[in-house]
């Protein structure tokens, strides 16, 4: 028997500078709008620089994320919800329709039936079929590095698995049920790719398009590509004749690469700018008060600043060392100078085991500089030691006070620790792929709202964000055969509090706080979404 799930289902003073530098940032991109309306273009400035406009290439960074979410489709999206405090978030607990009209999920959770919208086109104007699924689902899982480890996630890792039943129905064969499968459909790295004509640009060394992809996105996404200057600005339109969600209400969306903080707080308060991302919490906090703008501010699901310790270096293979150092950090002081205030605390839990199978939660570490002491002496360095504590400048607003603040601890129990500042370009390979960093402050959020997804991520052996190079055989065991599981199922709960028990214990990563999403709007905007991956979705923006 079939479950029809149809359309969703239910989941486990400066002015004078900052006036000439709005004039010269904005100045160069307004003239290509001339056809389109202020009131109907969106103009945003964010911090980070897009490096490709294909997610699946190798060496694609974050900030390129929000061209697979503005660009492309997918079969499957997570639905949005009002937080209660103004706020708009995504809905991790909930599924609905994108590109699939409808689907069907055997009793048994092996085949799973897509039903594509029969009104679908690509840009060209060409029908989306089940045939530019298969290939763009074959493509996700044969390239290789962090899109197909994705899919992984979801129990997808060979195009074997897809087949096309005819051109308005995909089908998914699954080894084994996994409760992440549905959800893992709707994450960015699933889009769908025009086939015939990525094809038409493959070669025979590069089969799956990614140089022709890297510049030229062929997709069927509510938005698409009016210009890219790489490392100045990407500009938007609108696809009119999108059919996969209510059409968006602006017609043209410029993202600006503005590398200054202070510059893009002076754009968003002159409104030579709609939206600002990226500013310091301190700014944040301020821009509050500013009547012509408003703040969105929520925490980010699953998503952790940390310390890393990473078990390469000797001193961090001792237990006692890791322990001396989560009881040396002066957290608090963290928090209100690098957050802030904004965010949630992630230590001084009152109990020594988990009692809730929540994650993120606070571990039971509090500041104790001579409990820290004293473990460090049990440990073999009564003296102390020197490590460089290594920071991605990319994200300096938060880890470089927090690196200065844990500096000063550190040398107070006997520790040198020089920062190691890492630009923010070579941070991804330095940290996570050649996982070479001692001492390293690091940030990773999840996906996917389950604390063993997570765990697969970060605590993992050989996995990308588990650059501590911890590896623990019972928290392996442990994320295996919980991660396919239901959470109703009664080995679930036990499961993660004992991961979190481990990971507490353990310690190869010391948490600091869950942050927040904080987005800095002019007042007549609205429309902005928290979501997971923590990039611009622009569908949904309005202005009054």
């Amino acid at each position: 028997m079939i479950n029809n799930l149809k359309s969703k289902i239910k989941l486990p003073t400066k002015a004078s500078l900052y006036a000439l530098l709005a004039v010269s940032t904005l100045g160069s991109v307004m003239p290509s709008a001339q056809a389109v309306s202020r009131q109907d273009t969106l103009v945003v400035v964010s911090g980070g620089s897009i490096n490709s406009l294909d997610l699946h290439r190798t060496g694609t960074n974050r900030p390129s994320y929000q061209v697979a979410i503005n660009m492309y489709d997918r079969l499957v999206t997570f639905g949005i919800k009002d937080t209660g405090d103004g706020n708009l978030k995504y809905d991790s607990e909930t599924i609905k329709p994108e590109l699939a009209a409808s689907w069907e999920i055997s009793d048994d959770g092996l085949t799973y039936l897509f039903h594509i919208r029969k009104d679908a086109t690509f840009w060209d104007g060409s029908d989306i079929t089940a045939t530019d699924v298969k290939w763009s689902f074959d493509r996700a899982v044969s390239l290789g590095g962090f899109p197909t480890v994705q899919m992984k996630a979801g129990g997808l890792v060979s195009p074997d698995q897809f087949s096309v039943v005819d051109e308005d129905t995909f089908k998914i064969t699954m080894p084994k049920a996994n409760k992440l499968t549905l959800p893992d459909l709707a994450v960015p790295i699933p889009i769908i790719i025009n086939s015939d004509v990525a094809l038409a640009h493959a070669t025979k060394e590069d089969p799956w398009a990614t140089e022709y992809l890297h510049k030229t996105p062929a997709g069927g996404g509510a938005y698409m590509l009016e210009r890219w200057n790489p490392g100045q600005q990407l500009v938007y339109k609108r696809f009119d004749k999108w059919k996969n969600g209510d059409l968006p209400k602006m017609q043209r969306v410029i993202v600006r690469e503005v590398p200054s903080s202070a510059t893009r707080r002076a754009l968003i308060e002159r409104g030579d700018a709609d939206v600002a991302l990226s500013l310091p919490a301190k700014d944040v906090k301020e821009l509050q008060a500013n009547k012509d703008l408003k703040v969105s501010s929520s925490t980010i699901d699953n998503t952790i600043h940390a310390i890393g310790l990473n078990m390469k270096f000797e001193p961090f293979t001792n237990k006692k060392v890791r322990q001396a150092i989560a009881y040396a950090i002066p957290y608090q002081q963290i928090f209100d100078v690098a957050a802030y205030g904004m965010g949630e605390p992630l230590w001084g839990r009152k109990t020594e085991k988990a009692t809730s199978p929540i994650w993120p939660q606070a571990f039971p570490y509090s500041t104790d500089l001579v409990k820290a002491k004293a473990l460090l002496a049990e440990a073999g360095y009564p003296d102390g030691f020197t490590v460089p504590i290594s920071i991605n400048l990319g994200f300096s607003q938060w880890t470089e006070p927090t690196a200065l603040l844990i500096q000063e601890n550190l040398k107070a129990i006997g520790i040198e620790s020089p920062v190691n500042k890492i630009p923010g370009a070579s941070w991804r390979t330095k940290a996570l792929v050649e996982k070479g960093l001692e001492l390293h402050l690091k940030n990773f959020g999840g996906w996917l709202n389950y604390p063993d997804y997570y765990f697969f991520w970060a605590y993992i052996k050989g996995h990308l964000f588990n650059s501590m190079n911890y590896d623990n055989a019972e928290i392996k065991s442990l994320v295996d055969s919980t991660l396919n599981m239901p959470i109703d199922d009664k080995q679930y709960t036990p499961n993660i509090l004992r991961m979190v028990d481990i990971a507490t214990d353990e310690v190869p990563m010391i948490p600091l706080w869950q942050p927040s999403l904080d987005v800095v709007m002019r007042k007549d905007v609205s429309g902005y979404v928290n979501w997971f991956h923590r990039q611009l979705d622009i569908r949904a923006f309005t202005k009054e």
